[in-house]
């Protein structure tokens, strides 16, 4: 619970969840917005789902542009959406305004000529443009276009594509691409069990990786090219992925995102499904992000709040295309673990050392196992080797019956969901019986058996037909790639466990102090420090005592008043640092010294040529954890919320926690958890411990802010927010307000 000072605002803005017992695994479901849904801000509560059956598995296909004429492209293009066609039991018509038939096949002229409703067309045009109201005259449901010269190469294109984007939005046809290709239409193998990665790229080459991961026994079911998403996006397909029965991981390699909003309602949906969103997002430097945008032609955003974005909603954010393949593999194939524990297993105390040391670094808990575990592992382990956690059997086990005997009991033991074994390079027969075991123990167990076979070569019997033909074992190439796999199979499940959308949460009508608030807003401006802690006080944040004055006489009065010692601050609108101009005085005790201190304020302020609204007279707050809470706006994801060492810490260090709202409680906590000073908060060198509850409350207050003022309030900073000893509360000291 939140501290008491506040707790009607927080009860208000928890979750309603009802649950349904609707599970994917054992997700339970809050109550999901439904279609019509807004927030406070009138922005869409609810993700529809685009009906992509028809475009994966068409009944009807036009390819627009079709040729047979040796050499040209689009011959070869052809030629594939023909074999597509076929494997998926489309019926094909070419449209060609010069030709009679291509490849034996009826050509018509146009669109407007074809002999039945299109359920998807394809367009081999260099400008669909001229296309888009045909198609919506005809009904079609879906076009593809492969076009290029768009967003992608400057301000010309991003206008042309800007006038097909707004061509398609009114025709109600939905169109991929433009700058798109195949890969759609690619031969997926349908003899692989199990559940499937769905696969969605904006550069079709950066998605090969996982593509061929069919030929080491993945399944994949789908791919979409999105290119420069005029109208379908990365989001629309997460969405589709998530609903369909066969998906069991979602793997994206996303350049730019068309819409953060959209994106975080898929995720959500994927989240509420259970079903894992790997990505890989580029733009986490500068030329990364300058690359991204001049391939794709779309706002990469602030890579800490596309981060933060992604956390918050469960999306699992890899950097390489060898972890995206690896990671999305594993989820999607693996069961939903039955404890958190990890041991790892090998024939080397080396080995065993190095990788535990590398996990543990990373985050996984390698329990240590309880001694009677431990005793009976050396029935079969030579006593002077450890069977702690590392498991080092010594070699010469996994060579006869005992390696079986030895991982069978590894597997039994309850605190143990996870067992790693890394074999660092083949040595025949042994490591032939031990991938044996492996696979065996792994079919009779409903707990997750990991390999990673370190060899570089990759051509042994024991990797490519034991290991690889088994769809119980997962197994890895590399340390790392293991261990970000694990740890990302690890925290979904723990994620979904406890997953409650944010938009159930989300308040749905204006609260009391939004009608306060919009009072005090002067659109365009910058509001004074007393101003801005009026509109903080709307929202029921704590701030000091204080009355703002505009003679020596008066600011005698409000000392007296207040309480001495008390504190006198410059107030303007123009002021955003007064420190630095010498325009704050602190520990005033006498009348005297608050007349004198008016006097010198006033002359530093006509010095500087900056305008006052008055002088605040304020009370003298006691010291505690100095903390900044504020809102920034995200050019994707609208108004977003930060929290972090306050004070000058927040220059110095950049601590600071980012969250896109609506969130819970929960994410504002875990929001603290992630700070490098969250320590300070617990209390250090005989610090008492901080109001943390009173803390959480402001942060879900400015949430509310944020969403209810959306419009009107471009940025906002508490700083410092004095956080005081628990159950005393926390107090504005000091803010800065721009509107919009």
């Amino acid at each position: 619970m939140l501290g008491s000072t506040h707790g009607t605002f927080t009860t208000d803005l928890r979750a309603r969840v009802v649950a349904c017992g609707e599970e994917r695994g054992t997700v339970v479901h809050g109550v999901a917005a439904a279609p019509g849904d807004v927030d406070v801000s009138g922005r869409d509560l609810y993700a529809a789902v685009p009906d992509l059956d028809r475009f994966f598995r068409p009944e009807s296909v036009a390819v627009v542009g079709a040729s047979d004429a040796e050499g040209r492209p689009n011959t070869g293009i052809t030629r594939q959406l023909l074999a597509w066609a076929e494997r998926v039991g489309a019926r094909v018509h070419p449209v060609h305004p010069s030709r009679e038939s291509v490849f034996g096949l009826p050509c018509v002229p146009s669109v407007s000529a074809l002999p039945e409703t299109i359920d998807l067309a394809v367009l081999l045009v260099a400008d669909p443009l001229p296309l888009v109201a045909e198609l919506a005259e005809n009904k079609v449901k879906f076009a593809v276009a492969f076009a290029s010269g768009f967003a992608e190469t400057g301000a010309d294109g991003a206008a042309a594509q800007q006038r097909l984007a707004e061509a398609v939005r009114k025709s109600g046809v939905r169109l991929l691409g433009p700058n798109t290709n195949l890969n759609a239409f690619e031969r997926f193998r349908e003899d692989l069990p199990g559940p499937a990665v769905a696969l969605i790229t904006q550069s079709g080459h950066q998605g090969r990786p996982v593509f061929t991961m069919q030929e080491l026994g993945v399944r994949l079911s789908h791919w979409a090219p999105t290119g420069n998403e005029a109208d379908l996006e990365t989001s629309d397909f997460v969405s589709y992925f998530a609903t369909r029965p066969e998906v069991g991981a979602i793997a994206c390699y996303v350049e730019g995102l068309k819409d953060g909003r959209s994106f975080l309602l898929a995720a959500d949906r994927a989240a509420r499904a259970g079903v894992p969103v790997v990505a890989v997002k580029v733009g986490r430097t500068e030329t990364g992000a300058r690359t991204a945008a001049s391939h794709t032609g779309k706002l990469t955003g602030a890579d800490q709040v596309v981060d933060a974005a992604m956390r918050q909603f469960g999306v699992i954010r890899v950097d390489g295309l060898d972890e995206l393949q690896d990671t999305a593999a594993l989820l999607a194939r693996a069961r939903r673990p039955v404890a958190d524990g990890v041991v790892v297993y090998s024939i080397s105390g080396g080995t065993g050392a190095h990788f535990a040391d590398l996990a543990t670094a990373a985050g996984l808990s390698l329990p240590t196992l309880g001694d009677a575990k431990q005793d009976e592992l050396h029935q079969w382990i030579p006593e002077y080797l450890s069977v702690a956690n590392p498991v080092d059997n010594g070699g010469h086990p996994v060579g006869d019956w005992r390696g079986r005997k030895i991982i069978d009991a590894i597997l039994a033991d309850p605190a143990v969901g996870v067992l790693i074994c890394p074999i660092t390079g083949p040595f025949p027969p042994m490591s032939d019986k031990l991938a044996q075991d492996l696979v065996d123990a792994a079919e009779a167990t409903d707990k997750l058996v990991c390999v990673v076979w370190g060899s570089p070569v990759g051509t042994e019997d024991a990797y490519r037909r034991t290991l690889l033909g088994s769809s119980r074992v997962a197994t890895f190439r590399t340390f790392a790639n293991c261990i970000t796999a694990v740890r990302a199979h690890l925290d979904h499940h723990r994620f979904t466990a406890a997953y409650r959308s944010p938009f159930d949460e989300a308040p749905r009508t204006p609260s009391p102090s939004f009608r306060k608030a919009q009072a005090l807003m002067r659109p365009g401006h910058r509001l004074s420090e007393h101003a801005a802690k009026q509109l903080l006080r709307a929202y029921g944040i704590r701030v000091p005592r204080e009355q703002l004055v505009t003679s020596a006489a008066a600011a005698v009065r409000a000392a007296g008043l207040v309480g001495y010692p008390v504190v006198m601050k410059a107030s303007g609108a123009q002021l955003a640092h007064k420190t630095e101009l010498g325009l704050v005085k602190v520990g005033l005790t006498s009348a005297s010294q608050v007349r004198d201190a008016y006097r010198e304020l006033t002359d530093i302020a006509r010095y500087e040529g900056v305008d006052l609204d008055g002088i605040l007279v304020c009370q003298m707050v006691a010291k505690g954890v100095e903390m900044v809470v504020g809102v920034t706006r995200d050019a994707l994801f609208g108004p977003t919320v930060t929290v972090g060492l306050g004070g000058v810490l927040v220059e110095v260090l950049d601590d600071t926690a980012v969250r896109v709202p609506p969130f819970g409680e929960a994410q504002a906590r875990d929001m603290l958890d992630g700070l490098r000073g969250r320590a300070l908060l617990d209390g250090v060198r005989g610090a008492p411990p901080a109001d943390v509850d009173a803390l959480v409350e402001v942060v879900l207050r400015v949430q509310r802010m944020a969403l209810e003022l959306d419009g009107e309030l471009s940025e906002l900073d508490i700083n410092p927010l004095m956080v005081l000893p628990r159950g005393q509360g926390a107090v504005a000291l000091d803010a800065l307000a721009v509107c919009r």
